[in-house]
């Protein structure tokens, strides 16, 4: 599995490179605070949605702590889209907040 840590994802938003990030937390988690520009689809509903995604750009995937991303990591590596793990999730997040 393919990870990142906060302050490389960080850098990454810095650059000119197209950075797409889906939160896979549920609403009420995101309501709290989420990074800017983030894209939310809950884990449970990664499955149904995953036809918005487009198989050509790359992903990087937050949660709170981690855990729930690697899950949505390994099932969307399963089906072939290019997907990085955010380590720690939120719990590390240093940056703006939506």
């Amino acid at each position: 599995m393919k990870e990142m840590t906060a302050n490389e994802v960080l850098e990454l938003l810095k650059s000119e490179n197209e950075v797409i990030i889906i939160d896979v937390r549920e609403v009420a988690e995101v309501a709290a605070g989420k990074i800017l520009g983030s894209i939310n689809i809950p884990l449970g509903l990664l499955e149904f949605r995953m036809h918005e995604l487009d198989k050509t750009k790359d992903y990087i995937i937050v949660c709170r702590s981690g855990a729930r991303s690697a899950t949505a990591v390994n099932f969307l590596d399963n089906y072939g889209y290019n997907v990085t793990n955010l380590i720690s999730g939120m719990n590390a997040w240093l940056g703006e907040v939506a």
